[in-house]
């Protein structure tokens, strides 16, 4: 009965239509839920804190969404803004060395993203033993010397999670990586939630290749991520994305003209970084195919 069941306090992880799978707080067992007919209208997204009704009958029915301490934003193609997540202060890029292949490009667009969005960035890069050690040393260096945390784990030999784990805790965090580099090995060794099924827009449950996975610390949680195209950085004039580069940034203002685009005018103080080898060329390239594709 409506009168005996008490609302108590639910993260969300995967959103639907009037539907969500939820973790009641404290613990990362799933739940799918209805948002009570009156709510409707209301907008959730993962990392959503509401109240939530376990009913008699074993349905669970969203009263409420709670204030957002922050809301993840991006601008769609159209020029709207989109929420992505919700209540969290930073990203752990997951990324592979091999099997597939280390994406430098992918990594330094969610790098960048979190930059300009004010977000801590980390990097977990799984399979160094299916990677040359040469690859492996090259690209933990590489990253290292910018200043980001950056950790080689294997899940599944659960080494490096304790690092992991005093990194992230205290801390929400949205893991963000493509299929097939170990984000599910992550949440089953940290004995988070299964796979579940995506919410689909009719409200219900559906078995899909899209999961909803989340994790509680101590203090803090990891909270599985929309998918690596949401991240994209399109849309953003060049000076923007420049700001995402952290190399970048002590040569702004430098450079022989003001509206310097970095790309190919005549004295350009990044350009000549990447020369003299102060910039990586890789990370200069992964900047031009990023505003390349773009308006600027």
């Amino acid at each position: 009965m409506r009168d005996a069941a008490v609302a108590r306090p639910a993260r969300v992880v995967s959103v639907g239509r009037n539907a969500v799978w939820l973790a009641f707080e404290g613990s990362d067992e799933l739940h799918f839920a209805s948002i009570r007919k009156q709510q409707e209208r209301i907008s959730l997204v993962p990392g959503d804190m509401v109240q939530a009704v376990p009913m008699d009958d074993e349905r669970v029915v969203v009263d409420r969404r709670e204030p957002r301490t922050f809301a993840l934003e991006r601008r769609t193609a159209g020029g709207r803004t989109k929420t992505m997540a919700a209540n969290v202060d930073g990203i752990a890029i997951v990324a592979a060395f091999a099997q597939p292949s280390f994406h430098a490009a992918m990594v330094d667009e969610l790098l960048a993203f979190a930059e300009i969005h004010d977000l801590k960035a980390r990097l977990l890069l799984t399979k160094a033993d299916l990677a040359s050690s040469q690859d492996v040393e090259r690209i933990l260096a590489l990253y290292g010397r910018l200043g980001y945390v950056v950790l080689s784990i294997n899940p599944r030999a659960r080494a490096g999670l304790d690092e992991v784990e005093r990194e992230l805790r205290g801390h929400q965090t949205l893991l963000i990586g493509q299929s097939g580099v170990g984000k599910s090995s992550l949440f089953r060794a940290f004995g988070g939630s299964a796979t579940v099924g995506e919410v689909s827009a009719g409200g219900r449950g559906r078995q899909t290749t899209t999961s909803g996975r989340l994790h509680y610390f101590a203090d803090g949680f990891i909270i599985d991520s929309p998918g690596v195209g949401e991240f994209e950085l399109r849309d953003l004039p060049w000076s923007e994305v420049a700001y995402g580069f952290i190399e970048f940034q002590p040569y702004f203002g430098k450079c022989r003209f003001t509206d310097c685009s970095h790309r190919s005018e005549p004295g350009c103080a990044i350009r000549a970084a990447v020369d003299s080898g102060d910039i990586s060329p890789s990370r200069f390239e992964s900047y031009l195919s990023m505003v390349g594709r773009g308006k600027s």
